[in-house]
């Protein structure tokens, strides 16, 4: 419909020019470097496409000069491109992404990034059309309106009650098992599992951890248990007082019973946490673990810090059921038990709607403290310490450059050997500063009836719905915890939002159902140079988005620009923060008060 391809072959191989430059050298057929140039027009631009160089052995020549070392090719002229242009002063990683042909996406870092596949096959960085962007951006209908490349397409959703999708007949991959599917959302586990035992839903996340047993003894249901690459912890801003204070955040550290949480109110499976990272990331759990409960050594902390008689304060949370937290308003009670009884604090309890305690969090403007927890986009370290600890992110309130500068080391290498001793300073800093109590990896699970085949339980939580039969049946329901914010993932955290989007758009590269690899997606492959600072993507031919367009280079740098580039108009989402985008990325061209 769109974009027309337009590639002309100017450059011919020019075969005279070889043989001459062979009849020279007096070299035979076989030792001759044969060079071909194929130059090709697109949108009226004239650039270098591919420069193939077959060497072959030369027959040695004693009396021959020695050749000159060949020069590193030029980098290759971009057709459209947007970007930097100097890393200097610069903290985050992308410096330009670049359209070098119509098929062909190169992306320029300003340091190496050992995790950069894992990254592009998160949902936040998934690819729309590039006219879509444009024109939805500005009317806000690219919040509720996602055109995808997925093997579903987004139908209606019916605000307080439903989102329903469609199979999209032009999938360009293996397509959907159902003709619809229908995306759900009940906030009580109990009621969940009501749905499923009779029958008017398929699958379940996150059940209650008391209603385990009832499932798996239930011979129409199935339970499968989802990996704990999670995080639940206890949260405070610096910037409020009497958080900025550190020995106040020791004393919360050694002042709460973290073992009795777990105990009470998680399933099996679940832990309490030694490191903020789970343990089974390489290096998360180097350094040493956290403090141990301690109630004496809390008191004398706040003792010291002014506060023998306690405080007041309060605790943020959002009603959502999380594999993290699967009893938030249990836990927030036990919490502010525990300070009354522990240290002598005065916790009120203030429950918020989740959109507004996702954005109010990340902004850094809860002033007591707060639950909140994060599940694995990409099963490496960055992924945890960076995204909360890193110089850009203002949640826990001014960030520690004892931390943040040595995640940044950290993250440029690739051989986690090698960067062991970086993370043993990094997660005893954390510990150190306590910006946050990290409490425990909670175990989960997702419930289906027992005739779903292809059902799975997402270590990513990224179940993919396409490739689940429920027995049959043309209609996959799927129920979980809330409600999306929004289906417009560049500008979403929330796990329930990620969810509903990964149905329906696509990133370069994506996870293995049920597991943590990343495959190919939208592109076929993505070659780094070897400092790891060069990343150049070949896209996937005839791939269609749900409205019929063609797919191509100019969509990834759409897509990319409005996440990354905070200068351009189609930088505007549902908070405005891109907060992915920011933390992972580091967002161009941002106002110094960003």
């Amino acid at each position: 419909m769109r974009k027309h391809r337009t590639w002309l072959l100017l450059g011919i191989v020019v075969l005279a020019a070889a043989l001459l430059a062979a009849c020279a050298t007096q070299a035979t057929p076989e030792t001759v470097e044969k060079i071909v140039e194929q130059t090709v027009v697109v949108k009226e631009t004239v650039v270098v496409k591919e420069t193939v160089i077959v060497e072959v052995t030369p027959v040695p020549d004693a009396g021959a000069p020695a050749e000159e070392p060949a020069e590193e090719p030029a980098m290759e002229e971009a057709m459209a491109s947007f970007g930097i242009a100097d890393c200097e002063g610069f903290d985050g990683i992308v410096k330009e992404v670049a359209a070098l042909d119509d098929m062909t996406v190169r992306f320029t870092l300003c340091k190496p990034d050992p995790a950069f596949l894992s990254k592009v096959a998160f949902s936040s960085f998934a690819i729309q059309p590039s006219e879509w962007i444009e024109s939805a951006s500005s009317t806000g209908e690219l919040l509720e309106k996602p055109i995808g490349t997925g093997p579903y397409m987004l139908d209606a959703w019916n605000r307080g009650d439903s989102i329903v999708y469609k199979k999209f007949a032009d999938y360009w991959g293996e397509p959907a098992k159902t003709d619809t599917l229908v995306f759900r959302w009940l906030t009580e586990g109990a009621g969940r599992l009501l749905e499923l035992q009779s029958g008017t839903v398929d699958a379940i996340d996150n059940p209650s951890p008391d209603d385990f047993d009832t499932i798996n003894n239930d011979p129409n249901l199935q339970l499968i248990e989802r990996p704990a690459l999670n995080i639940f912890y206890l949260a405070m801003t610096n910037t409020f007082e009497p958080w900025g204070d550190v020995r106040v955040r020791q004393a919360i550290a050694k002042g709460i019973d973290r073992q009795r949480i777990v105990d009470n109110f998680y399933p099996g499976g679940s832990e309490v946490a030694s490191h903020f990272t789970p343990c089974s990331i390489p290096n998360a759990c180097v350094g040493d673990e956290w403090y141990e409960f301690n109630v004496e050594e809390a008191q004398q902390l706040l003792a010291d810090a002014g506060y023998a008689d306690g405080f007041s304060t309060t605790i943020f949370y959002r009603d959502v059921f999380r594999s993290y937290l699967p009893e938030p308003g249990l836990v927030a009670q036990d919490i502010q038990a525990q300070l009354k009884e522990n240290l002598n604090i005065d916790a009120s309890i203030e429950v918020m709607e989740s959109g507004a305690f996702i954005a109010e969090s990340s902004a850094g403007n809860l002033d007591g403290l707060y639950l909140l927890g994060w599940g694995a986009d990409y099963p490496h370290i960055t992924n945890f310490l960076d995204y909360h600890f890193g110089r850009a992110n203002p949640q826990f309130g001014d960030p520690h450059p004892e931390i943040y500068e040595l995640l940044e080391a950290g993250a440029q290498i690739a051989d986690p050997a090698e960067s062991e001793a970086i993370y043993i300073d990094a997660n005893n800093a954390i510990r150190e500063l306590v910006p946050m109590v990290p409490v425990a990896h909670g175990g989960s699970a997702v419930a289906y009836r027992a005739d779903v085949e292809g059902g799975h339980a997402s270590p990513l939580g990224n179940e993919y719905m396409a490739v689940m039969d429920p027995g049959g049946r043309d209609t996959f329901v799927w129920m979980q915890n809330a409600e999306p914010i929004s289906v417009y993932c560049g500008d979403e955290t929330d796990g329930e939002s990620l969810r509903a989007c990964e149905q329906v758009t696509e990133s370069l590269y994506s996870y293995e159902i049920g597991g943590t690899a990343v495959q190919p997606a939208l592109a076929t492959n993505c070659e780094p140079n070897d400092t790891l600072t060069e990343w150049v993507c070949e896209l996937r031919e005839g791939v269609k988005f749900h409205d019929g367009s063609d797919f191509d280079a100019m969509d990834v740098l759409a897509s990319w620009q409005a996440g990354l580039d905070a200068s351009s108009p189609t930088h505007v989402g549902n908070t405005g923060v891109f907060e992915y985008f920011s933390y992972l990325w580091g967002l161009m061209n941002a106002p110094a008060s960003e």
